[in-house]
């Protein structure tokens, strides 16, 4: 790979942003990288995903340093990311949400931390909400017919902190340690871009959801353990460019079941996804007397309820 050279030498850090239809927030988390760049030559490479606000003008007028690829169409998430990278030139692979805020040190944080353990090949970090509480979705345990089972009894709901009855989460940690974990987000997610090749990028089926927790899955078995460090923090907002909870709802359940289908046996499926028949289903009784914390007043049963009636669709994955 012939490698781009910067004022500053050769790129040895290819940052890759997706955006859609996040003008503000994309422009904010732009600023905040340049304003605390990484300590090795670097370039930002950003696809945005043929959004309608304005989001690619505003991008081309106030960073002309940044490689912008304007797509014609939303690739979604993975695909959009795929396309990416092949303009990239670094040696490491940065992904980055377009609502998150770098803050002064986190990059070089993060190149600190892979240097440390090079052998990982998939690092990430720690992620605050935007008052600066822990967000804790950097990175999460994989799905297991377990955890389905504490999700689909409100055992998740109910003790969200317990290591027990919150697996995927880790919710008995506040993610202030070093910690190898099964999946990185894909809101800051650093790879070595040789192991990225050798995967073939994404998954494209994976529209949006789940996409870095098959990517983190196939890298085992090229040798990778990814690995967290609390000393590379950001904020990331999440959701930004959702406007509807339940086309979340969907899209989530969507890339959670075509990573089961991909990666489960046959009869792991079955449970799996009768597990979800049932979750749905009780989220839809439990509506008409528990509201969730993100459920606008009153509208949990119509959303619920929609999400019910749309269950051959998420049932069936990407």
């Amino acid at each position: 790979m012939q490698k781009q050279a910067t004022d500053r030498g050769p790129v040895r850090l290819s940052i890759i942003v997706i955006s859609f239809n996040s003008r503000v927030e994309t422009l904010d988390c732009l600023r905040s990288v340049f304003a605390h760049p990484p300590a090795v030559p670097f370039e930002v490479i950003l696809l945005d995903n043929a959004s309608s606000d304005g989001s690619a003008d505003s991008i081309a007028e106030q960073f002309p340093k940044v490689n912008l690829i304007r797509s014609d169409k939303n690739l979604g998430f993975a695909a959009g990311n795929n396309e990416a990278v092949r303009a990239a030139n670094g040696e490491l692979i940065l992904l980055l949400n377009p609502d998150t805020i770098v803050f002064e040190g986190s990059l070089t944080a993060l190149l600190d931390f892979a240097a440390s353990c090079p052998d990982r090949k998939i690092w990430g970090g720690r992620t605050l909400f935007g008052d600066l509480s822990l967000n804790p979705s950097s990175c999460w345990n994989r799905i297991t017919l377990w955890s389905m089972f504490c999700s689909a009894m409100g055992l998740t709901f109910l003790f969200p902190k317990s290591r027990l009855f919150s697996p995927e989460s880790m919710g008995d940690w506040a993610r202030d340690t070093v910690r190898e974990v099964d999946i990185v987000t894909g809101c800051f997610l650093l790879i070595d871009h040789g192991l990225w090749r050798a995967l073939d990028g994404f998954d494209p089926r994976f529209f949006m959801y789940a996409e870095e927790a098959d990517l983190c899955l196939r890298a085992r078995a090229f040798g990778a353990r990814p690995a967290v460090t609390p000393a590379a923090e950001i904020v990331h907002l999440g959701g930004v460019s959702e406007t509807s909870a339940v086309e979340k709802v969907i899209k989530t359940v969507r890339g959670r079941v075509t990573l089961m289908r991909k990666h489960w046996s046959p009869m792991a499926l079955f449970f799996g996804l009768m597990l979800y028949r049932f979750w749905a289903l009780s989220r839809l009784a439990g509506s008409k007397i528990l509201e969730g914390p993100r459920d606008k007043k009153g509208n949990a049963p119509t959303k619920w309820r929609t999400i019910w009636q749309r269950r051959q669709e998420w049932l069936s994955g990407y």
